[in-house]
């Protein structure tokens, strides 16, 4: 929920608590008082969460401006402008056939499809022939119990039977890893940014009135290229490595990225490390299908002499990838609001990030070509010495190093 929908929830619950005992003079002078509280945008605000017209609330803050005086004129109930229900019967009903054409009304709406505003429905009920304003559309909506409300993502679709099972074997083994010493990483592509003078999302602090200019439109075509950061956070350390790619996210790069991880960090800081860890989504270039990733982590474990382990998070849940919220967040904290313009750019502003937690970052831009759609036969996959876990083998297995070339 944002700021704006709390606001107005609080309004909404405060204004029917009291609206009952407040006559029009009182009812005025508090929804000014609530409104110049608020600041910016408090009139908005307050009329839509009570049906008050906004030259009302406007009224009532000249009022506190000028002095509010005590009076004994109160309108005599039933004095001013006969109600909707009285003038316009069958209005709010028409209405709700509007804003709701799908259960309560013909899906063939002419707001069907369109923004459903309070100007909207306004314009559409005076088309019908009501007499209505866009404050009057308002006013009706919160008697009928209608909010503002942004789409929620809540529905994570079918989750396999075993989800949390795997989510428990997975922090077994990590544990087991850290406690014995051992490295465990976890891995994933950050989202592909365009590089070039383009709007990146987010505030950063500038003089007054002097924004930095971009262009308007980010179209591909006015981009130098695309940026793919790679991760590689090491759980223990606090510690991350991203490659930049600027070619495509492909097995290759990925275990590209893992390896300059090892040789520039992992390594040095674990010289007798004879086992590795690692953590990845169940899909994309490190995903547990995909056979170009096996024969790569098959080749880094030859290299390196290191008895690779890998599990995969189940299907749906990449938000619980370590990297996702130790390193991923951080970074795009840092370059809001900065445009993406080079691949320098994204790499310097990568390898600043900082957390109050001590998190370091290395980064480096990885220029080199990496070919998409590379068949790994049958017989190459026979010849991995890769040993499925008991637990889901296709999500848990081990390499075993097939040569000591390090």
């Amino acid at each position: 929920m944002t700021r704006n929908e709390e606001l107005e929830a609080a309004l909404v619950s405060k204004y029917a608590a009291i609206a009952p005992v407040l006559d029009e003079r009182a009812r005025r002078l508090w929804a000014a008082a609530e409104s110049r509280a608020i600041g910016y945008g408090g009139d908005a605000l307050v009329s839509s969460a009570t049906g008050l017209a906004r030259d009302t609330i406007r009224r009532g803050r000249l009022e506190i401006e000028q002095g509010v005086a005590p009076s004994d004129r109160i309108r005599r109930p039933g004095a001013g402008r006969p109600s909707l229900k009285k003038t316009q019967p069958g209005l709010a009903e028409a209405l709700e056939r509007l804003v709701d054409p799908v259960t309560r009304g013909d899906p063939t709406s002419p707001l069907r499809w369109t923004c459903k505003s309070r100007a909207n429905l306004a314009a559409a009920l005076t088309k019908e022939g009501w007499e209505v304003s866009s404050t009057t559309v308002g006013r009706l909506l919160n008697g009928l119990g209608y909010r503002l409300q942004a789409v929620q993502k809540s529905r994570e679709g079918i989750s396999h039977p075993d989800r949390n099972a795997q989510f428990e074997f997975i922090n077994a083994t990590a544990a087991n890893y850290l406690r014995r010493k051992q490295p465990v990483i976890s891995v994933d592509t950050k989202k592909k940014e365009l590089v070039g003078d383009f709007k990146n999302g987010g505030r950063e602090w500038q003089p007054k009135g002097t924004p930095e200019k971009t262009l308007v439109h980010d179209f591909p075509s006015d981009a130098i290229g695309k940026a793919i950061p790679y991760g590689v956070y090491d759980m223990a350390r606090n510690e991350a490595w991203v490659s930049v790619g600027r070619d495509h996210d492909t097995p290759e790069f990925a275990v590209a990225s893992i390896r300059q991880w090892w040789k520039q960090m992992g390594k040095p800081a674990y010289p007798s490390a004879t086992e590795l860890l690692i953590t990845a989504d169940a899909g994309g270039s490190n995903g547990y299908r995909s056979r170009a990733w096996k024969a790569e982590v098959q080749k880094f474990a030859d290299d390196t002499g290191l008895k690779i382990a890998v599990s995969h998070f189940p299907p749906g849940t990449s938000k619980w990838n370590k990297i996702e919220h130790r390193l991923f967040c951080h970074i795009t904290q840092n370059w809001r609001g900065k445009p993406l313009r080079t691949f320098e750019t994204i790499v310097d502003l990568i390898g600043h990030t900082r957390t109050a937690t001590g998190l370091r970052v290395k980064a480096t831009l990885d220029s080199r070509k990496y070919k998409t759609g590379k068949k790994i036969s049958k017989t190459e996959m026979e010849n991995l010495k890769l040993k499925p876990r008991a637990f889901h083998g296709e999500w848990n297995y081990v390499f075993q190093p097939r040569e000591l070339t390090r």
